[in-house]
This record gives structure tokens, C-alpha cells and sequence, in this order.
């Protein structure tokens, strides 16, 4: 076992050594396919440096299908030979997954005949970056494997400006500031995340556009991209946005307001463009269910 891994729980470092969910690394440990030195322990111990570890890995599950389909929403917002940028409506995912039945924006391009790039997996070729399934907004896709390499390579050194909108519970305070806190997964919860000391580094820029009596709108300016970052963020600050019930919004508010998903929506996209090299950017208009929700508080 690695000495940084000292004083890790098993499943957590089994995690990290083979890039594993933390869920998963814990199923194996209750299957009983992991020994430290020889013996079965449980998923809460600690391991050592120097310590044996054995996993008995199950056979790769089989990659999940990638059917294209027409999607219902999903607009076009610019397209050429390196690119497409789509304006993703709520509730479609970035690509298939394991668990996710739904639409994906992977396979509504394929249904409109769009050539993406075939790097990475086969479920999700040309995707550089994502959205929640309840976040709605601006993702470009690469459709040459040159523009692929590019725009990871602009991700990776955060170059692209990513803007989003959020109606947040209450008033900041300050009402214009930056949230640099690490975000992994919720030590509790599988399927959420959450400010933990060894999750990743992650920075949020966020400054107060229009306050209500019950909520304030935010502009947000990501620094870093890491999973649910902008709903971990707010809520951590105890704003959290509205209707996010996953990360402690008030369900009164979001039912008063007719809202059934967080109100998050990625507004602005900007990046060199893969092709010409210039600075390229694209803008969204709020949803319907969103605007509604801002019509309502200002009444």
C-alpha cells in the first residue's frame, strides 16, 4: 500500500488506487473480494503503509448503447466541421450511462445525422465536459479529433469560460465572492457530493445580479468543473439553489414557484475555437420553467 494512502479507509483507497467509484470500491470490500495482508476487512478500516492489498476484480460490465434518438429541446446553437454547440434542455443527460435510461445529448446528435468525434468511450465520443441532467444550458461537442484534443487540453488548463445563472435561497452575504473549497464525494451518500478536506481543488466566482425578497439571482464563473461544484458551492455557503432538494432547498419555495429541478442554467460558453484559433463565445436564454420562477418572485 502507497504511503500517502496512510490512515485511509479501505474503500476510499481502493478507490483511489484503480480509479473506482466510492461506491463501488465498497461493494467489492462487503463481497468480499479485497484482503489487506491476507485478511478481509471491513470498509471502514484503516489501512498502512506498506500494507498487501488483493482484489478479486468481476469482469468489466458490457458498454452501454449508444441508440441515437430524436430529443425533444435540445437546440442547435451552432455547428461546423469541428464543433457543434447545443442549448441541453433538463432532463437529458451529456451521454448514456450505467443507470440512465433517458435521453442523452450523444445520441440526439446521432438521431439528426451529426458526425462527432469518435475519441473516448463509444457512449461518449466528442463529449468534453458535462451538464446534470437537471441543469440546463450551453455544451459544445467535438465532431474532428483535432477539435476533441483542443478543447480537453482548454478545459484542463481552464482557459474556457463557463457561466452559469442561479437562483440561490436567501442573501449571500457578501454578495459578490469566491468559494474555494475541495468537493468529493459525500462520505454518506453515494449519489451526492459534498466539501470534504480530501476531495478535489475546486473555485467558484459568484456575484449577486438581482435580489428578491426570498432568494437572489447569481452570475457564476467556474474555475474549476468538478461533479454537482455550483450546488455542493451554494449549499455549503447555505444558499443553496432553489429547488435543489438534493442539497437542502427549501421544498415550500420550489412547489410555490413551480419548480421540479434546481434552478441552474449554464448561460454563456466561451473558448478559442478549435479550427480558427479565435475566441469564440455563445449565449442561452432561460427556460421557460426558469423565467416563470423569476416572473413569480418579482410579483
Amino acid at each position: 500500500m502507497p504511503e500517502g494512502l496512510e490512515g485511509e479507509r479501505l474503500d476510499s483507497a481502493l478507490a483511489r488506487l484503480f480509479g473506482l467509484s466510492r461506491s463501488k470500491a465498497a461493494d467489492l470490500v462487503e463481497e468480499g473480494r479485497v484482503r489487506v495482508d491476507g485478511v478481509p476487512e471491513p470498509k471502514s478500516a484503516r489501512v498502512h503503509a506498506g500494507g498487501w492489498l488483493e482484489v478479486d476484480m468481476p469482469e468489466p460490465a458490457a458498454p452501454v448503447e449508444m441508440v441515437p434518438e430524436h430529443v425533444e429541446g435540445m437546440r442547435i446553437v451552432h455547428d461546423d466541421a469541428d464543433i457543434v454547440v447545443v442549448d441541453k434542455p433538463v432532463g437529458v443527460a451529456a451521454h448514456p450511462s450505467p443507470g440512465w435510461s433517458g435521453p442523452t445529448v450523444v445520441a440526439g446528435l446521432a438521431g439528426t445525422g451529426f458526425r462527432i468525434s469518435t475519441s473516448g468511450a463509444a457512449e461518449r465520443q466528442g463529449v468534453v465536459h458535462r451538464l446534470d441532467v437537471g441543469t440546463s444550458g450551453l455544451m459544445v461537442v467535438a465532431k474532428s479529433e483535432a477539435a476533441y484534443t483542443s478543447l480537453k487540453r482548454q478545459f484542463r488548463e481552464r482557459v474556457v469560460e463557463k457561466i452559469y445563472h442561479a437562483l440561490v435561497q436567501g442573501h449571500p452575504d457578501p454578495s459578490r465572492g469566491t468559494v474555494d473549497a475541495p468537493v468529493g464525494r459525500h462520505p454518506d451518500h453515494d449519489y451526492r457530493w459534498a466539501v470534504v478536506a480530501n476531495g478535489k481543488p475546486s473555485v467558484t466566482h459568484y456575484e449577486t445580479i438581482e435580489a428578491f425578497p426570498a432568494a437572489s439571482l447569481l452570475e457564476i464563473r467556474l474555475e474549476t468543473g468538478r461533479t454537482h461544484q455550483i450546488r455542493v458551492h451554494m449549499s455549503a455557503l447555505r444558499h443553496p439553489c432553489v429547488a435543489d432538494l438534493t442539497y437542502g432547498a427549501d421544498p415550500t419555495l420550489a412547489a410555490r414557484l413551480g419548480l421540479s429541478r434546481q434552478w441552474l442554467h449554464a448561460v454563456r460558453l466561451g473558448f478559442e475555437h478549435p479550427g480558427t484559433g479565435d475566441w469564440t463565445e455563445y449565449a442561452s436564454e432561460y427556460p421557460d420553467d426558469l423565467q416563470g420562477a423569476l416572473d413569480l418572485l418579482a410579483q
